[in-house]
């Protein structure tokens, strides 16, 4: 049974954040789905993570490429997993449900720290994954580091 990670941003962007969060999933030896809302913002997330250098370089794709089941780190915006990933990243709010976060090594929910209705809803999500026996923990950068400063054991 997995656990859903919560990373309140006010550091560091998402597109700072991501490919450090993917690059230690990576070393963990899971594949990754990077869920998002929009594919714009997938497709611009694609573009960083390609742009990293060789030293930092993630070998992922875009959904919707004829390879998607074979990428380490798929980006989509579907609920679908067609890579068999151990490890969910949801970004900009996208849905996450308490069997996903039961059945996979990981959930990562990363929220932008200066959006408000960001952090409603990841406090909306921390509370319906809680409340369904999933255990959870919050970290937040806020002093300049990463601090857990919640957790729940779920059940």
């Amino acid at each position: 049974m997995g656990a859903a990670f919560f990373y309140h941003l006010t550091q560091a962007p998402l597109d700072v954040t991501l490919p450090r969060l993917l690059g230690k999933a990576r070393q963990a030896g899971w594949r990754i789905v990077v869920r998002g809302t929009q594919f714009d913002r997938m497709a611009q997330l694609d573009e960083k993570l390609w742009m990293q250098g060789d030293d930092s370089f993630l070998a992922h794709g875009l959904a919707g490429g004829p390879h998607d089941a074979l990428q380490p780190i798929l980006l989509t915006t579907d609920v679908a997993v067609p890579n068999d990933a151990g490890c969910i990243m949801s970004v900009d709010g996208a849905v996450v449900s308490a069997q996903e976060v039961k059945e996979s090594e990981r959930v990562c929910i990363l929220f932008d720290g200066f959006d408000q209705e960001a952090v409603q809803y990841a406090r909306t999500q921390w509370k319906s994954l809680t409340d369904a026996g999933c255990a959870a923990q919050y970290w937040s950068e806020e002093s300049g580091n990463w601090e857990k400063k919640a957790e729940s054991a779920g059940a």
